[in-house]
């Protein structure tokens, strides 16, 4: 496909269901952004910058991915960057609700930009970054739902002393 697409997130942390649904879009598009957002109504566990170095650690291998933190409307953010569609990820029928709204909103907004749906490989459907934070913050094993790395910011960040 010729057309470029955002994948917009707060990605914190980054889990390998998030990498799964980058990895395939990039096999669809030409070019994916993905887009770490700084201003959240949630308290993030870790600041967008590292969000956004262990998201690019994640993705490294990815030659037509780029990431970056951005603020304000992810609309805005795609037509700033001519980029015509908006990936977002489902997991489950209850995240539909709120993207089926977030897309329409979108659409009012800027009609020009799509979004488009994508279902993550079905063993990381169970995986969210707010389970994969409190497994972490517990001390249990978050390898199998992580990168590396992320694994290692996860013990820095929930360490305890």
């Amino acid at each position: 496909m010729k057309c470029s697409a955002v994948y917009p997130g707060t990605f914190d942390p980054f889990t390998r269901g998030h990498e799964d649904i980058v990895r395939r879009a990039a096999g669809i598009f030409q070019r994916v952004v993905v887009a770490v957002a700084a201003h959240t109504s949630k308290t993030p566990a870790f600041p967008v910058e590292e969000r956004v170095e262990l998201a690019r650690g994640a993705l490294s291998g990815l030659a037509n991915v780029e990431v970056v933190g951005y603020t304000g409307l992810t609309v805005e953010f795609a037509r700033d960057r001519a980029l015509a569609v908006i990936v977002r990820g489902l997991r489950a029928v209850s995240d539909f609700e709120f993207e089926f709204q977030l897309a329409n909103m979108s659409r009012h907004l800027l009609p020009d930009i799509e979004t488009v749906f994508m279902v993550p490989t079905e063993k990381f459907t169970f995986i969210s970054s707010t389970l994969v934070r409190e497994i972490a913050s517990l001390g249990g094993d978050v390898s199998s739902f992580v990168h590396p790395l992320v694994e290692a910011a996860l013990k820095r960040r929930y360490r305890k002393d």
